[in-house]
């Protein structure tokens, strides 16, 4: 079972927020992975990223030994951590952060966590920022002529395709 959600919030630290978020998920017993929702094309991007993810942990062709990094590696379209933590890591400041859920036992309702995290972390949700346009294109890396081979209902397929071209460069 998983929950994709968008917030807002103001971000003071990074290394502190990211260890805070390492406590969550451990004390919740959930899988959480957090991004910049300014580079994430909506809630099939990470749905991509974790389906993928998952395949390459079950098939042992996992790059990383955490699914959440793994989640992350696919949703930033990128082989090494180095790339894709500056590409679709949170930032500090005011942000609008995309977050994934996921408890494989499919055991746990994750809306009560889902609330806690967002009360624990002081955002408000807003899933309008998961919603993706160009500029999620541009920021992500697909350059203009990729963007015009395309028509914008097919834009979030160029993201999709980033994260399937990933077993590829493995």
């Amino acid at each position: 079972m998983y929950k994709i959600i968008g917030a807002k919030g103001f971000i003071q630290n990074i290394d502190d927020s990211l260890e805070k978020i390492r406590v969550f998920s451990e004390k919740n017993k959930v899988i959480l992975q957090v991004f910049d929702a300014d580079i994430i094309y909506g809630h099939k991007h990470l749905v991509s990223a974790l389906v993928h993810a998952k395949r390459a942990f079950e098939e042992g062709e996992n790059t990383t030994n955490t699914l959440e990094m793994e989640i992350l590696l696919y949703a930033a379209g990128e082989r090494q951590l180095k790339l894709a933590i500056p590409k679709v890591g949170f930032k500090q400041g005011e942000v609008n952060i995309a977050a994934i859920f996921y408890e494989e036992g499919k055991k746990l309702d994750l809306e009560p966590v889902v609330e806690k995290f967002l009360k624990e972390f002081d955002l408000k949700k807003d899933n309008k920022v998961l919603k993706g346009d160009i500029n999620t294109l541009k920021k992500f890396g697909i350059s203009n002529s990729e963007i015009k081979t395309v028509s914008e209902n097919k834009y979030g397929d160029l993201i999709l395709e980033q994260i399937a071209n990933v077993d590829i460069i493995k």
